[in-house]
């Protein structure tokens, strides 16, 4: 699983690497030239985010104790990959105003407050979806930390029920123990009072044969 890790985040390094080259040519290009750009440069950012996808798929693959490393690596793709998305649309703006410009003929200062306005709005967009990631990363660890104690709560529930199977088999083998021993106490009771049983039969015959002895004389 780890070997298709890795092969993403190749892929992803050097997609990454095409689009931030690709954005920094674009307001540097001529018009036609620019809009090309721009397409080719939205569609390799859905093959980012389709990338990333992927990536947090396998990573939710991950057990959980040995998934904090990659855990990590994505929260650093993500934000790379917001960079990205943050810094195309300042390009796409910067465009945008000239395109406009060109066809509509604005003077400078109208240019500029539509884009300082098109800027404030891009930062506030911006900021609302790094709430959003933190959001879903708080959920993602909480729902990790959930997975983590039911694994433990279930291994404890097995500790505990083999400790109950072995006290169980413990008190049969006490009490299979304790008749053991309740039959052989019985006997050895027996086996004495036969013993006793015997000598007195056997010092009344000696002491009848010696009667007999003594009146014969």
């Amino acid at each position: 699983m780890s070997s298709d890790f890795e092969g993403y985040e190749q892929d992803f390094a050097v997609l990454t690497a095409e689009i931030t080259g690709k954005i920094a040519r674009v307001p540097r290009l001529p018009p036609d030239e620019k809009k090309q750009m721009v397409a080719n440069v939205e569609k390799q950012l859905e093959e980012a985010r389709e990338l990333l996808e992927q990536m947090d798929l396998e990573v939710r693959e991950i057990p959980p104790q040995s998934r904090g490393m990659y855990s990590n690596r994505m929260r650093s793709y993500k934000q790379e990959m917001g960079k990205l998305e943050t810094d195309f649309k300042r390009s796409r703006i910067a465009y945008s105003d000239e395109v406009r410009n060109e066809l509509l003929g604005d003077d400078g200062n109208s240019s500029e407050n539509q884009r300082a306005h098109l800027l404030d709005n891009t930062e506030r967009l911006e900021r609302s979806s790094r709430r959003l990631e933190a959001g879903y990363q708080i959920a993602v660890e909480t729902e990790q930390i959930g997975q983590e104690m039911l694994e433990n709560l279930s291994h404890d529930r097995e500790k505990i029920q083999r400790a109950r199977e072995r006290l169980r088999e413990t008190d049969a083998n006490l009490g299979k123990s304790s008749r053991v021993l309740t039959g052989m106490l019985r006997r050895i009771i027996q086996n004495r009072i036969l013993v006793v049983i015997l000598a007195i039969i056997l010092v009344v015959t000696i002491l009848m044969a010696i009667t007999f002895s003594v009146r014969r004389y």
